[in-house]
């Protein structure tokens, strides 16, 4: 019979075991591919000794190919919950020492039992990736675990903030669990994600592209815009979760977290007064405006790198965690295209989903003509934008800084689809389109000279923002300095904002 001091004995081997993970010479050979550990990268992402694993001891139960002799504690994934700034948050790391990171039979349970976890308490899920894959050896095992792990997923949809962090291999069906939470953290050099790899790529197209080339953190965030963010190491990539966890709730039912706000809510920056060009034809950075007004200029951008014409991220207003979209007249002139639509209605679409106020700044000349855009499904997409905002039931509030053009007017956030105080800077133009395009369709043979007039005469009538204000559209007209406190008291008047859509299983959104 065992003695006590034998059984204390037994748990602090096989504590040390799991802890090991695949073992030292793993260890070492991960770290120097540039790559922290499971537990490391928890350590960084978590508050100073809040972790508490769940699952320690579990095992693969797998037979076949040898596989019964050779378990490893933990089996290759460490799951647990712990704290980012005191607030509760659940977490499992793949642990690439360990069989690849493979996901089995076991450590897929493993995944899903702290995703229904975490929705049982509402709380985040924070999933780190490292992992080459189904486990072969299990077979079709792995692969319903794989789609028992989907399935939380979208359970988990819209209830609590789900974010992945691809923090080395992710591939085949393992990129689809990522694909379907809130956000995607990539790692330069480090990390990739596709469907298929270079060799069967090779093998079926004759392509011949490297791994970084073809699902590198640059491809995926400036290309196919399936990742959020880039970070150049592991350690940033903990740091930058951290930020972006501060901005959200814990869950659908809460509201974000408020911090105390030292930045004066009354502060005026006559910087504001020349940013947008007296030019309309001129370009200017919307960031500038945003990171202008902004608690602390603190803006938390998503998606820097993909679809610039559009900006999207949190930033705080009195406090407050706000969500901001906004046409970017640096790139394409702020116009409204495919990419751009489909990243910002995701976007708006998450923020309502947690209670997240929207601020839109408008400055868009409409939607981006031409036939790739036509054949691209330009209609079906720009839609998906139109629809997000209209569905929206947060708080809504909208400032016109300059263009707001025809159809793209309406989808971005106007009066008409909702939104619950609409400004303008007196710059703000607001017309079925640009002067020189109405007058070349209203008048078809005016002279040089009585063109440029008739151009004149509809700047005059149309190109400002006083005729939608005259019609209630434009609930008011602010000096540009005036904006921080202007939407600090919109923000405040929609506190208690109370809004539902109909009753229904849920709406068909354009996909």
């Amino acid at each position: 019979m065992l003695t006590l001091e034998d059984k204390i004995k037994k748990f602090e081997e096989l504590n040390k075991a799991a802890e090991e993970g695949g073992g030292q010479a793993r260890i070492d050979k991960h770290h120097a591919a540039g790559k922290k550990t499971a537990r490391e990268r928890i350590n960084d992402l978590l508050d100073p000794e809040t972790f508490v694993e769940v699952d320690k001891m579990v095992t693969h139960r797998s037979t076949d190919f040898g596989m019964e002799k050779n378990k490893i504690l933990g089996d290759g994934v460490v799951c647990g919950y712990g704290k980012i700034d005191g607030r509760l948050v659940y977490v499992f790391a793949q642990d690439f020492t360990v069989f690849g990171g493979s996901l089995s039979r076991a450590n897929a349970d493993k995944i899903v039992k702290i995703t229904k976890l975490a929705m049982k308490m509402g709380a985040p899920i924070i999933g780190l990736n490292d992992s080459g894959g189904a486990r072969i050896q299990e077979g079709v095992q792995s692969l319903a675990g794989y789609a028992d792990i989907f399935y939380q997923n979208v359970r988990g949809s819209g209830v609590i903030p789900q974010i992945s962090a691809i923090m080395g291999p992710c591939a085949g069906g393992a990129v689809y669990s990522p694909a379907l939470t809130d956000f995607i953290m990539m790692v330069k050099d480090t990390s990739y994600m596709f469907v298929t790899g270079p060799d069967v790529i090779k093998t079926v197209t004759h392509e011949e592209v490297s791994k970084e080339e073809l699902g590198g953190a640059l491809t995926h965030n400036s290309k196919s815009g399936v990742a959020h963010f880039t970070a150049d190491n592991d350690e940033q990539a903990m740091m930058m979760l951290r930020e972006l966890i501060g901005f959200l709730p814990s869950n659908n039912m809460e509201d974000p977290p408020v911090k105390p706000c030292t930045d004066n809510i009354h502060r005026e920056d006559e910087k504001l007064q020349t940013i947008v060009p007296a030019d309309p034809n001129k370009p200017y950075d919307i960031k500038e405006i945003i990171e202008t007004i902004v608690d602390d200029h603190n803006f938390f951008e998503v998606m820097p790198l993909y679809a610039q014409n559009i900006t999207i991220g949190f930033a705080r207003l009195a406090g407050k965690p706000v969500g901001i979209v906004a046409n970017n007249p640096a790139n394409m002139a702020g116009v409204l295209d495919i990419n751009s639509s489909t990243k910002a209605a995701r976007f708006v679409r998450f923020c309502d989903a947690f209670n997240i106020p929207l601020i839109t700044f408008v400055d868009v000349p409409g939607f981006l003509p031409g036939t790739a855009q036509e054949y691209g499904g330009i209609i079906k997409h720009g839609a998906k934008l139109l629809y997000a905002f209209a569905e929206a039931t947060v708080p809504k509030i909208t400032l016109i800084t300059r263009k707001a053009y025809g159809g793209a007017y309406d989808v971005m956030a106007s009066k008409h689809i909702g939104a619950d105080i609409n400004y303008s800077y007196p710059t703000g133009e607001i017309a079925v389109m640009g002067a020189e395009g109405a007058v070349n369709i209203m008048h078809k043979s005016l002279t040089e000279s009585e063109r440029a007039d008739a151009i004149e005469d509809y700047r005059d009538k149309f190109a400002h923002p006083y005729k939608a204000a005259e019609l209630g559209y434009i609930d008011e007209v602010i000096q540009p300095k005036e904006s921080r406190y202007k939407l600090i008291q919109a923000l405040e008047m929609c506190a208690n904002k109370s809004e539902q859509n109909p009753p229904k299983k849920h709406g068909n959104i354009p996909l």
